[in-house]
């Protein structure tokens, strides 16, 4: 008895298994050779990473696996990404020159070269997933992503998306495109997706401490997915596909979105009734069990929370299901950069002054404090709004010095110096991302007008309007 059969037959009747069933056959020996190797590639370490898109997500995803001893290499469109990488220097904000110096000198380098994916063992895709004009889901990103690696696409490797989509993606559009070149997932190459979690700026967790959510295509598409991020991340999270994966990163931020709806709607009803939502929510959170508190704001951003509500209400629709709820929280959220343009009207008329000609200072264009993140970011489209009206507009923000080319706004501003003369000089300022750095007691003594989004201020002021 050979000693494949001897280990079976300890669990199993003998009887019951043919060469196939026993993986002794040509075919089911070479997929499961060809999955166990890449395995013990990303087990020992001596697998190469590739990190598609060095944004947000891919750099501090790069870093992790270069820390853990991984050779990495990032693509990028962007030849400055690149040429920054090579020198050793940053283009976020929260990461330092350090990290990047120390990840390329033991074994992460950046290029713009598609041909070298060829080399990776394992292809990650942090590549964007915007919404188009018609705020439906834009995944031309991914597909342009996936097209450019398809020529160099070899036996033995693992592909993971970990842009935020709708379930289906993985499978109706990667699947199709990698089987296209003669690859079969599953048993020579492998298809995986893992939500990415990253939160700019949080102090308390990072890439390596959020759990990790992987679905693969197959079961040994799962196995591969956990022996990719298990060796960087503390925590790896199965679950039984890539739809169910899809869906899992859709509920945590559609969570977020209705819930920010529901206190952004309050906080409106709130205002017309004198009540300070801030108090209200402060009290309610003492409640030991039952409630959680989320804070309004000017609207959403980031990339995730604005956006997964609509990529899930636009797949919902393919099986005649309305999503009427979450529909309404997105609408709720897309109209608070309006809501805080008509409190500044209003606040201006208070002061006998029109927002045509008037000079309005924004504070903060990221979308969230701390960082200098602008994706999504409200405060770009309150903007937008008040230089319709009329307004002159101009902004301060310590984490973005001069205002970045975005696909749908543009504007030749840098960031002005926050001072009391220059506070003074202006009709209104919008406290729009209340970042750490803002003075607001010299704010709020020398700003004519303050409308604020953020609850930056508590009680009533002359000179405060709250949004």
């Amino acid at each position: 008895m050979s000693s494949v059969t001897s280990v079976v037959s300890k669990f199993l009747p003998i009887k019951r298994f043919s060469l196939c069933t026993l993986c002794l056959c040509g075919e089911h020996t070479k997929g499961t050779t060809m999955k166990q190797d890449l395995i013990n590639k990303l087990n020992n370490k001596t697998a190469v990473i590739g990190i598609v898109g060095l944004g947000y997500v891919g750099i501090p995803l790069a870093l992790r696996y270069a820390e853990a001893g991984y050779k990495v290499i990032g693509f990028d469109i962007d030849p400055e990404k690149a040429e920054k990488i090579a020198a050793g220097k940053t283009y976020i904000k929260h990461i330092p020159d350090e990290d990047i110096k120390a990840a390329t000198e033991k074994a992460f380098e950046a290029t713009t070269d598609f041909t070298r994916a060829a080399e990776a063992d394992a292809l990650i895709l942090c590549v964007p997933t915007p919404l188009d004009s018609h705020r439906e889901p834009d995944l031309s990103f991914v597909i342009d992503t996936m097209d450019s690696l398809l020529p160099y696409l070899r036996k033995g490797q693992v592909v993971s998306l970990e842009s935020t989509t709708y379930p289906g993606t993985t499978d109706e559009e990667l699947k199709p495109r990698i089987e296209s070149v003669g690859l079969t997932i599953g048993e020579n190459t492998f298809l995986v997706y893992s939500p990415e979690r990253e939160d700019p700026g949080n102090e308390h967790f990072n890439t390596q401490t959020i759990p990790k959510v992987c679905g693969g295509d197959t079961d040994a598409c799962q196995q591969v997915g956990v022996a990719l991020y298990s060796h960087v991340i503390d925590r790896v999270v199965p679950v039984s596909s890539t739809r169910a994966a899809e869906m899992t990163k859709l509920l945590e931020n559609i969570h977020r979105a209705v819930n920010i709806g529901l206190v952004n709607e309050m906080k409106i009803v709130a205002d017309k009734m004198g009540i300070d939502i801030y108090e209200v929510i402060d009290a309610a959170a003492t409640k030991p069990f039952g409630f959680v508190p989320y804070y309004p704001g000017p609207g959403l951003g980031g990339h995730c929370i604005p956006i997964d509500p609509f990529y899930l209400t636009w797949k919902a629709r393919e099986y005649g299901i309305n999503t009427r709820f979450i529909e309404l929280a997105g609408e709720v959220n897309s109209a608070m950069p309006e809501y805080v343009v008509s409190k500044v009207m209003q606040g201006l008329n208070g002061h006998r002054k029109s927002i045509n000609g008037s000079r309005v200072l924004v504070l903060g264009i990221a979308y969230k404090k701390n960082v200098d993140d602008m994706r999504e970011s409200p405060s770009v489209e309150i903007m937008e709004q008040m230089q319709h009206h009329g307004a002159i507009v101009e902004y301060s923000d310590p984490y973005v010095p001069v205002f970045p080319k975005m696909r749908r706004y543009s504007f030749d501003l840098a960031s002005i110096d926050l001072t009391a003369d220059t506070v003074a000089g202006y009709d209104c300022v919008v406290i729009a991302t209340h970042h750490d750095a803002f003075d607001y007691d010299v704010i709020k003594q020398h700003a004519n007008l303050i409308v604020d989004t953020r609850g930056v201020y508590r009680g009533e002021s002359e000179n405060i309007v709250h949004a």
